[in-house]
């Protein structure tokens, strides 16, 4: 097969910085994160020097080639494939000695291996020497120091790259030949104890972090009281900003109405646009905007500390318990960010059934669609009379107590499934706890503004516009669709503490959570017009307490996920059903959960 650049298969464990590597060599934002489990595809990217041009190809990050998990089936069948003139191993210069391992598995498999010792930086500050030499000599094959970081650490990489000339590919061995576990870490063993040398340093600033943060009692605490801190932070921030950028878009919008005005154009086109399309969208942004670009850059400096991986440790037991892998835990903390990127990374579960029980389970934690909805219900209305920075502490601890119910009842979901429809046996997987590292703020603030922030703030405004003019459309043209409909929702709605027009904004919100709260001021408005930006003075006028926000909140939490969510629950399960399933669970939960409060309040 013709290839029209020299292919390089990027390959290493996870948390080694092969990520960091791919990125610094393609200028690509693949996303870095200091935990496993975050490549489950394999990225591409390209690059040139003086001597070629590469196509660069990141596999999955996999402990070993043995096919037990689809990482480790993705990265061993594009290795087996042949289809690539080197592969680039990347090893923690910090712990080579299991990183040595996955390159004498790749070294069975090919003899055109260059390997890239990566965290030299890191391995210097922990007075650890790496001799790269001896190393190069033992393997019989390139090898460089790197620190991916900072990528003029990458020359080597490079030079090396341009200097190798691929040889004939062997008869390659069938899977599971080869080397044997023993043998092969007696080698890696043998050879960094030649080639390592390890200094005075210990660490013992990590371990006592650790008893910390993943103690039975204090990481459970640690880990509420971050998610509150965060949340406050967000809350306090977002407040003022959203007030201020909501009174620039929506004085544009009557400088835009007055516009159309000016140039005759017939009322109900501008109300179609200015009304309809922009007032939503002017809303969507004023509200959405602030809370994202102050919760994401927290959230990403505790993913880059190393914190997430120590979540993911502290849940694994109660997972466990439920009758699932502990690997969930990794997903439902993707979750939190997108629950449609949440059900994609469940592909890092071995097993179909703990799998289906990860994505079936997935939506019970909030994305960050119904995050800017919950904040502004509880800063409205669960934060009482409070005002300033006692109203800001009052929402967070509101919206940490909601997080933490989302998180038990997936908890127990995942139980009630694992002891139903879906039995079977609890597997096992290895968790790296990786160092403590310092956040490079600045690339943190760069990645989470526009890998997250703008993204998600992209998908909600793609929605935002056409559903405002929808919903224009059926307030002003079709008379009274709407109202019939929100008339036949009131029973059940009524039994939930809510009313009929709630239900039919979570029912028409159902392409993003974002555009629900927005939806539903525009049916009360009569007009199909909303309000001016982040005020919820409708909700009160339509008798709304705190007893109605609240069941608000929880059907916020609990209740069918996105149409994004829903087809991508197709792709990954393949059957309609599941993803039946995964739209009448957390909404039987949330309407269950509201007749509740309902009752008692």
């Amino acid at each position: 097969m013709q290839r029209e650049a020299f292919t390089v298969a990027l390959a290493g464990n996870p948390n080694v910085g092969k990520s960091t590597v791919f990125n610094a060599l393609t200028g690509m934002r693949q996303h870095t994160g200091n935990w496993p489990g975050k490549t489950v595809e394999t990225a591409r990217g390209r690059f040139s020097t003086d001597a070629r041009e590469y196509l660069l190809v990141d596999l999955p990050g996999t402990y070993s080639l043995s096919a037990h998990s689809e990482e480790e089936r993705v990265a061993r069948d594009f290795l087996l494939s042949g289809d690539y003139d080197a592969a680039v191993v990347v090893c923690d210069a910090t712990c080579l000695q299991r990183s040595l391992q996955l390159a004498l598995q790749v070294l069975e498999l090919t003899p055109n291996v260059i390997l890239c010792v990566n965290l030299m930086d890191e391995a210097r500050q922990r007075e650890i020497a790496v001799d790269i030499t001896t190393i190069s000599k033992e393997l019989g094959i390139p090898v460089v120091g790197a620190a991916a970081q900072k990528k003029r650490t990458l020359r080597d990489l490079k030079a090396a790259l341009d200097a190798f000339q691929p040889r004939k590919m062997p008869q390659l061995p069938p899977p599971g030949t080869g080397l044997a576990v023993r043998l092969r870490t007696e080698k890696a063993a043998a050879l960094c104890a030649r080639a390592v040398r390890a200094g005075k340093h210990t660490d013992a600033r990590d371990r006592a972090l650790d008893r910390v943060l993943t103690g039975r009692v204090t990481g459970w605490a640690v880990m509420v009281l971050l998610l509150a801190l965060v949340l406050w932070l967000t809350i306090s921030g977002a407040n003022i900003v959203s007030d201020a950028l909501g009174g620039i878009l929506f004085r544009l919008g009557g400088r835009l109405s007055e516009g159309l005005n000016a140039l005759g154009a017939p009322e109900w086109l501008r109300g179609a646009l200015v009304d309809g399309m922009y007032r939503v969208l002017a809303w969507v942004v004023s509200v959405m905007l602030p809370p994202m670009a102050i919760f994401f850059p927290l959230f990403t400096l505790l993913e880059d500390l190393g914190y997430l991986p120590r979540v993911a440790y502290a849940l694994d037991k109660p997972f466990q318990s439920c009758g699932a892998c502990g690997k969930q835990a990794l997903t439902m903390c993707m979750g939190f960010g997108c629950n449609a990127a949440g059900v994609t990374g469940c592909r890092i579960i071995d097993s179909e059934r703990e799998r289906l029980l990860a994505v079936l389970t997935n939506a019970f934690v909030p994305c960050n669609g119904r995050f800017p909805v919950l904040i502004a219900l509880a800063t409205g209305f669960l934060a009482g009379n409070a005002k300033g920075w006692r109203a800001s502490l009052l929402a967070s601890i509101a919206v940490t107590l909601l997080v933490v119910l989302g998180v038990w009842m997936t908890l127990a979901v995942t139980r009630l499934l694992s002891e139903t429809i879906l039995r079977g046996h609890t597997s096992s997987f290895t968790l790296e706890l990786p160092p403590y590292r310092r956040p490079q703020v600045g690339r943190v603030l760069v990645r989470s503004v526009l890998d997250r922030t703008l993204f998600v703030l992209g998908r909600a405004v793609a929605v935002a516009a056409p559903a405002g003019l929808v919903i224009w459309v059926l307030a002003n043209i079709t008379g009274g669709m709407l109202p019939w409909l929100a008339g036949l929702l009131q029973p059940a709605a009524r039994a939930m503490g809510l009313d009929g027009e709630t239900l039919l904004a979570f029912a028409l919100g159902i392409p993003a959570n974002e555009i629900v709260l927005p939806i539903l001021l525009m049916l009360y408005s009569g007009g199909g017009v909303l309000p001016d930006a982040g005020s919820l003075a409708p909700l009160a006028a339509h008798g709304w307490t705190a007893a109605t926000a609240l069941c608000a909140a929880v059907f916020t939490l609990f209740h069918w996920p996105c149409s994004t969510t829903l087809l991508t629950i197709k792709k990954e399960t393949g059957k309609w059903r599941w993803v039946l399933l995964a739209a009448a669970l957390p909404t039987a939960a949330g309407m269950v959960l509201c007749m509740i409060i309902a009752a008692v309040t």
